[in-house]
């Protein structure tokens, strides 16, 4: 930390004077404290032992950003004392592990310290952070990005990844390199700047170091991926695709076999007004990409494998969310968005939004190597597979359709339906346990009394044979803006094989948002679940007690 500061104030002091070292300089920050105080529950099973005698748990960060001119540096502070239910163990601790300083002008920029960076999809590389999951994969090292002339973009990186709280040292971790090159043709090429197609293109090449000490496997210690896209737009069409390809790399991830690894994403959308299609398709074989082969959990992840399937808001349809699996998977989505006119017959006097949605993400077929050996076997190739072949498996099926409908100056109605098809054993690891097939409906209804005060309603049912059976949702909420909210929910699995299970998970919540700072009370209890960001997913226990959250930014 002492090293830090010592480089951004002799770096400040060098390019500008030093009363415009405060004068001109612009300072923003953000804070967050994420608190819970934990009770004993008998009837959802919660004893003191459960929660290993721990009545709080506390999450909080602050971030603050300075900037001068063309100079800009910035450091996060964090506290996971101790993390909240569900998060990793080996979050606890505080410090500050997000430190950097950058400075850019129209042809180079240059970051050292901690920073974040994605090559095209993130097929190959993806650092980010996402806080609610507990997940940091920040790269600690150098970044240099050049702009030699219109259109194009050069990409260079090099450091480590963030595990945790844990230093880099003697090579625990591996070292991640990465180039990344994009090129946009219409305004690199003469004549092309006014054309009716809008062409893009992008490559990309990753490779992470990291010693081979394993006492069985001779194992690769410096693995490369590279990856192409391309981006084609013209009028009210776009089409983009991206393929990526990674030598064998063994890991804890794919059962150590030295399969090579393949990623291609692809979609193609048409809009124009009151009409939105998008068809995606992906294929994913063997292509965890970790820079510490030993990992098998949400950390240290050099890439990212976007998920193509709706993102549910309401807490029923999200109860069974999709993760990525990045071992072997073949997905397709189509979603339709369509609003009927105003004035017609469908549409009345405000028009009707139509959101129709269809993913479905199936196993790949994995074929044994010889006669002899079984698929996936430690140490071996693992497997053949025809890139073109779809498995039976169905891992997950998202069927769903939402109607929204303003019905007149005082009333606004949205109705869902969803029908599910939900892998548990493979995705949440029950293993021996059947799918789970459900449908799940929803009414969600907004009263607006005044222009400031209105009143929300919600209506959920999921209809399941499997997992906990039937279960029924329902919300009250009312808000006064743009400063106060009060709401009050409960969630019942009245339809639970185990009558001794069936629980209400009522909660009773109110926030007061001031300006750019914000407060909200929770008290009542969580169900056991997976909550799921972008295709990353972790498990959440069950909990009862009190939660607070403040945040703030200036």
């Amino acid at each position: 930390m002492r090293k830090f500061w010592i480089v951004f104030f002799l770096i400040a002091f060098t390019t500008a004077e030093a009363q415009d070292f405060i004068d001109k300089a612009q300072i923003n920050g953000s804070f967050q404290i994420d608190g819970q105080f934990y009770r004993p529950d008998d009837a959802l099973g919660i004893t003191d032992s459960i929660i290993g005698g721990r009545k709080m748990g506390l999450n909080g960060y602050g971030n603050i950003t300075y900037t001068l001119g063309k100079f800009s540096a910035g450091m996060r502070y964090e506290a996971f004392l101790t993390p909240l239910a569900g998060f990793d163990p080996l979050q606890e601790g505080n410090g500050f592990p997000y430190l950097w300083a950058s400075y850019q002008n129209d042809f180079v920029g240059v970051t050292v310290g901690n920073f974040y960076e994605q090559f095209g999809n993130g097929l190959i590389l993806r650092s980010y952070e996402e806080w609610t999951l507990g997940y940091d994969n920040s790269i600690n090292g150098m970044r240099v990005i050049l702009r030699p002339s219109a259109g194009i973009t050069i990409k260079g990186v090099y450091g480590t990844q963030r595990y945790f709280w844990q230093k880099y040292e003697n090579g625990n971790r591996g070292i991640v390199r990465g180039l990344d090159a994009e090129v946009d043709l219409n305004q690199t090429i003469k004549g092309w700047e006014s054309a009716a197609v809008r062409v893009l293109v992008g490559a990309s090449g990753v490779s992470k170091y990291q010693k081979d000490n394993d006492p069985l496997y001779n194992l690769p210690e410096n693995v490369g991926a590279w990856a192409g896209r391309l981006n084609l737009s013209a009028g009210k069409f776009n089409f983009a695709t991206e393929y990526a390809y990674k030598i064998n790399d063994p890991s804890a991830i794919n059962n150590f076999i030295y399969h090579e690894g393949q990623a291609v994403l692809s979609s193609l959308s048409y809009s124009q007004p009151g009409l939105g299609v998008v068809l995606q398709l992906k294929r994913v074989d063997n292509f965890s990409f970790k820079s510490d082969r030993r990992v098998n959990g949400n950390a240290v992840d050099i890439n990212f494998i976007p998920p193509i399937n709706r993102t549910h808001s309401y807490s029923l349809a999200a109860r069974y969310p999709y993760a990525t699996q990045p071992n072997g998977e073949m997905g397709l989505q189509f979603q339709l968005n369509y609003k009927i006119p105003k004035g017609t017959a469908l549409g009345g006097k405000y028009g009707t939004g139509i959101a129709v949605n269809f993913s479905q993400v199936n196993d790949i077929v994995r074929n044994p190597i010889n006669d002899t050996t079984l698929v996936n076997t430690s140490g071996t190739l693992g497997y053949t597979s025809d890139f073109f072949k779809v498995s039976d498996s169905v891992f997950f099926r998202d069927f769903n359709i939402e109607i929204e409908k303003k019905i007149n100056n005082k009333w606004k109605a949205v109705i869902q339906y969803m029908n599910l098809h939900y892998d548990i054993a493979t995705i949440e690891g029950h293993a021996g346990e059947p799918a789970v097939k459900a449908h799940i409906g929803v009414i969600d209804l907004t009263h607006k009394f005044t222009s400031r005060k209105s009143l929300r309603m919600e209506l959920q049912g999921l209809f399941t044979e499997q997992d906990e059976g039937d279960w029924a949702a329902a919300m009250l909420e009312y808000a006064i803006a743009p400063r106060w909210f009060f709401n009050v929910a409960d969630q019942y699995n009245y339809g639970h094989p185990d009558a001794d299970k069936r629980n209400h998970y009522y909660t009773v919540s109110m926030g007061y948002l001031k300006e750019s700072t914000r407060v909200a009370l929770t008290y009542g209890r969580q169900s056991e679940g997976v909550v799921c960001v972008g295709g990353v997913c972790r498990q959440v226990p069950a909990s009862s007690g009190l939660t607070i959250t403040i945040s703030t930014n200036f």
